[in-house]
């Protein structure tokens, strides 16, 4: 068990006690557990998934399970079994607009075609992937 928490430019995600959390890196998934090793670790956009310790009382938060969000580009800090996470933004499944979602993903696709600027191109691209990502998570949240 370790205190996490999670906070976005808008709010605080999670703040607690939690026995694992699970983010995506660039070179691919890590896992935290108690006691990890200290270190700063660049987050890239997608699923944050966070198992609050049922023995730690976090009210509401552990009667839930596996908390999942949709995190956008950050860090994670973990220095003496505290783990700080610190994200552009952080949603739960079910607050993703799909429609706007659908939107953002047709307008990165167009801006893609177009013949543009390398700067350009990778902000299209960044773009994409973040549609890509949110509906994602939204319809990984609708089949369960």
């Amino acid at each position: 068990m370790f205190y996490l928490k999670v906070i976005a430019t808008n709010r605080t995600f999670f703040s607690g006690f939690a026995d694992s959390v699970s983010f995506q890196c660039h070179d691919g998934r890590r896992q935290i557990l108690s006691h990890h090793e200290n270190m700063v670790i660049a987050l890239d956009e997608g699923l944050i998934n966070i198992a609050p310790s049922e023995h730690a009382g976090n009210g509401s938060e552990s009667s839930k399970g596996e908390i999942t969000g949709l995190a956008g580009m950050g860090f994670a800090e973990v220095v003496n079994n505290r783990v700080t996470i610190i994200v552009e933004s952080c949603e739960k499944p079910e607050e993703i607009d799909v429609h706007r979602a659908e939107e953002a993903k047709e307008r990165a696709q167009e801006r893609l075609r177009q013949k543009t600027s390398i700067e350009e191109y990778y902000h299209s691209r960044a773009s994409l992937a973040r549609a890509m990502a949110r509906l994602a998570a939204a319809s990984k949240n609708k089949i369960k």
